[in-house]
């Protein structure tokens, strides 16, 4: 191939695009493509969150006002081009008008078609890559701005669906030597073009599945011949396992493209699936960077990889599962019957995943997302099948994966492994014919606690460094430290008085006032919730709640024993901050709260049915079940068909039958889906759900949203964005200005604040494994070893003083779950340093135990500062 026409394409991601420090970035990434000679050809996503914003403005114009989403986008877009140097109003005129008409016709007709959806979405691309070719251009890379739907054209499929053809297309990847002669006479040595689009035989846009862009740089890869394609994230690479979930994932430095497409295919999202077959078939490498580390090597995919010895390489989970299984002592022995209910699944348009057969039944997986699965398509296929059989639904649900190479010659060494499955509900398990993966689908909410715990057997005493990079850990503390320093938490500032205090007396929980201050200021701000109430059981350490007390915050307890803690600490307080909401509890704790005269919160109608003459004439609220849980394990999930908490939305009609015979007046509605939440959406759905109940019951005049907001304890999480979260509820309360939104925050206020200290006991070198060993632990703190949660652990002595090792932090206590840290890099520790373990204000000391007959931790409170004279 001739100089001129050598490319090399290069994709960067929604969070790759959308600020001007990561467009130098890029800018200096492809000035150093072009001075090794190919062309650069650079596909954009959209901007980070403008996909999701542009879904919901769909939503929003198809049912109602959408016009505050609209502006909200316009002005993300001019932000970003001022702080490139561009004039946007001008670069982006026609792309906001004709954005426009699309939505006002959506209103019009009151429907988002497939066709529309794509058209709108198409946008999000279209103006993000109009920046930034502008702004190369304005950086003398001399840059073309190139129209994705000239070159990549739909196929099209028999039986497939009008929402598959316009949201989740394929295209046509075989070598287009036009296409090269095109981009060569462009006269630019870079070409900038869109992800995530494409257009059909008709001319109109389709949508190659959100993710898409990934595909589409293979696509543009396998059709120019390119000498490699680039995938350029906010991740360094393919790892053993999401390392937003499990921070010690060890990056995979090699992989070839079968065990790359098993393992994406299998839900990990750091590529979409269908991006390696263009470039496997066209023998392209594929490699992933992250953008905001650009010398970190990264992951390779390729054909030359040396064949390894039989091995586990990563783990992979995949959540949106439904299973369908099938079951009829008709298919025994009978010709046909497969053909005929795989027809059944041909003709909706719906591809299958995992398949697990015996005489009399048939499961299949689906994967909801691939397939565009809506309900009413679901229950489509479901009656079409049940001509032939008897159907069952089951999720939801998720896989979880074990992908390697040659796994069936290893399964004896893996015995061990399916012990962390004892407590698992297995419905189906794939061992695929290629022997590259090993596939469990359990109910989704214990995918999880599965993920860690196999991770923690299979990898994190792997010192297999030709395979394995960094860990997660590694990478982000690295990162952490090239940048800008970040703000210090409290305890880094702190440290002298910390180390003091532990001379004295340790173990010890030190909680912070000054960052409760902060929580509270920062809660206090939200003008569309009226009041908040501290949830008492995250933590009832009495100086806390004086504090709490004195900032005027209410209190939500669901025990006598926090009721009278509360009467006794302050015993002129308004009855009326206080909220009780038990669960499952006896009679007496009822009638108690009710002579107390706090607020009473029914989450059950058995109370009303069983024990009327409590509640007759009373005033109460009443928790509901909204179907949904969220949060960070499946323990802290409550809401949901799972969860023992609510009343579900059909039980309604019985609830105001019985509150009109008992003449009980319902003045609050309540939900609650879950703690260690970071998405700014479940509150105005939860308020949304109550509101329109809110309507069949004129006597309620306060929405509790309940509370969950989770706070960053990974790293590489993003905090949760608060002002989105106040956003989102002035909408709600905009639609219903009678109303009152409560919430009800507990680890919010409070996880930041804690830091438990420790001293080191003894330290220990085993097969290569180094553990520290410190005086207390799952007796102080339970979180890590109950739910596998992740607490930063330093050595509080030896802080930037001894050089860094990998370690597990345990405890004394005679269980093996005693791990407070799995793979730890950190400070060496000798006897007598102390250790911190941050973020444990909430859930802490309030779940701890004297097991083995070891007392926990004690707790202290330090004052605010006087900063004057810190100064």
């Amino acid at each position: 191939m001739s100089q001129d026409l050598r490319w090399v394409v290069i994709k960067f991601g929604g969070t790759s695009v959308s600020t001007v420090e990561n467009w130098r970035t890029i800018a200096g990434i492809v000035q150093s493509r072009l001075a090794a000679g190919p062309r650069v050809l650079v596909v954009c996503s959209a901007l980070a969150g403008v996909s999701n914003s542009l879904e919901k403005l769909l939503e929003e114009a198809a049912g109602g006002d959408s016009s505050g989403i609209f502006d909200a986008l316009r002005d993300k877009h001019l932000a970003l081009a001022r702080e490139l140097g561009l004039d946007g109003e001008t670069l982006l005129q026609n792309s906001f008008l004709e954005l426009s008409r699309l939505v006002q016709g959506a209103a019009l007709v009151e429907e988002v078609s497939p066709r529309l959806h794509a058209r709108v979405m198409a946008y999000g691309e279209l103006m993000a890559t109009r920046l930034g070719a502008a702004y190369l251009n304005l950086q003398g890379l001399a840059t073309t701005w190139h129209d994705a739907r000239q070159s990549l054209v739909a196929e099209t499929k028999e039986h497939q669906g009008i929402r598959q053809h316009f949201l989740s297309a394929t295209c046509c990847h075989t070598d287009d030597p036009l296409l090269r002669e095109q981009f060569a006479a462009y006269g630019t040595p870079v070409v900038l073009t869109q992800g995530f689009i494409a257009r059909d035989a008709g001319g109109e846009t389709v949508l190659l599945g959100r993710g898409g862009s990934d595909t589409s740089a293979a696509y543009f890869a396998a059709k120019l011949g390119a000498e490699r394609c680039e995938i350029w994230t906010d991740v360094h690479g393919i790892f053993t396992a999401n390392p937003r979930e499990v921070p010690t994932a060890r990056l995979l430095k090699r992989l070839d493209y079968e065990e790359a497409q098993e393992i994406t295919s299998m839900g990990a999202k750091v590529l979409h699936p269908r991006c390696l077959p263009p470039v496997r078939e066209a023998n392209i490498p594929l490699h992933i960077y992250c953008t905001s580390q650009p010398s970190v090597e990264g992951t390779v995919i390729t054909s030359d990889v040396a064949m390894p010895s039989a091995q586990v390489k990563g783990i992979s989970s995949k959540y949106q599962i439904t299973l369908i299984s099938m079951e009829s002592l008709g298919m025994w022995r009978q010709v046909g019957f497969l053909a005929d209910v795989f027809a059944v699944f041909k003709r909706h348009g719906i591809s299958v995943d995992l398949v697990s057969t015996s005489e009399t039944n048939v499961t299949v997986s689906l994967d909801n997302v691939a397939n565009a699965l809506h309900p009413d398509a679901l229950q489509a296929l479901v009656r079409d099948l049940e001509v032939f059989c008897a159907v069952r639904k089951i999720g939801p649900c998720a896989s979880v994966s074990l992908i390697g190479r040659r796994i069936r010659t290893i399964l004896n060494q893996l015995g061990p492994i399916f012990e962390a499955l004892g407590e698992a509900r297995i419905h189906l398990v794939s061992q695929a014919a290629n022997d590259l993966n090993l596939t469990f689908v359990v109910d989704e909410n214990q995918t999880q606690r599965l993920v860690d715990v196999l991770h923690q057997q299979l990898f994190e005493h792997s010192r297999n460094e030709s395979l394995y990079g960094p860990s997660w850990n590694d990478l982000f503390e690295e990162d952490t430290q090239r940048k800008a320093p970040a703000p210090k938490p409290w305890w880094r500032e702190r440290r002298d008085e910390l180390l003091a205090q532990a001379a004295a007396e340790s173990p010890l929980y030190v909680y912070d006032e000054e960052t409760l201050a902060a929580a509270v200021e920062q809660l206090q701000r939200l003008t569309a919730v009226a009041r908040i109430f501290y949830s008492i059981k995250a933590n009832p350490f009495p100086p806390i709640l004086r504090f709490f007390h004195q900032a005027g915050l209410g209190f939500e307890c669901v025990s006598p024993g926090e009721v009278e803690l509360l009467l006794d600490l302050f015993p002129e307080l308004d009855r009326r901050r206080i909220l009780f909401t038990p669960n499952f509890a006896p009679r007496r704790e009822y009638e108690t709260a009710l002579q107390q005269g706090v607020l009473v919160t029914l989450d059950n109608l058995f109370p009303l049915q069983q024990w009327p003459e409590v509640f007759r004439g009373r005033e109460i609220f009443v928790r509901l079940d909204p179907g949904i849980g969220r949060g960070h394990h499946h323990h802290v999930k409550t809401a949901g068909s799972h969860s023992k908490f609510g009343i579900i939305p059909e039980q309604v009609d019985a609830l105001l039958a019985l509150i009109k015979k008992l003449g009980v007046r319902i003045t609050g509605l309540h939900a609650h889906t879950g703690s260690g939440i970071l998405t700014p959406d479940n509150w105005r759905e939860t308020a949304s759900f109550l509101a329109a109940i809110a309507e069949r019951i004129p006597t309620v005049r306060t929405l509790d949203v309940g509370g969950g907001l989770g706070v960053v304890e990974k790293p590489g999480q993003l905090a949760l964005d608060l002002q989105k979260v106040n956003a989102n509820l002035a909408q709600v309360k905009a639609a219903y200005p009678q109303i009152e939104i409560w919430l009800e925050p507990g680890r919010y206020l409070v996880a930041h604040s804690g830091v438990l200290l420790a001293r080191t006991t003894q330290t220990k070198q085993k097969n290569g494994v180094h553990y520290i060993g410190i005086e207390t632990g799952m007796n102080s703190l339970i979180r890590p070893a109950l739910y596998g949660a992740y607490h930063e652990i330093v050595n509080l002595t030896a802080l930037g003083k001894t050089k860094r090792v990998k370690a597990n932090i345990v405890g004394p206590i005679c269980e093996s779950g005693d791990v407070l840290g799995h793979e730890r890099s950190i400070h060496a520790a000798k006897e007598g340093d102390v250790l911190l373990i941050a973020t444990v204000g909430a859930y802490g000391h309030s779940m701890s135990s004297h097991y083995n007959l070891r007392a926990p931790a004690r707790e202290i409170l330090l004052a605010k500062r006087d900063l004057a004279k810190a100064r």
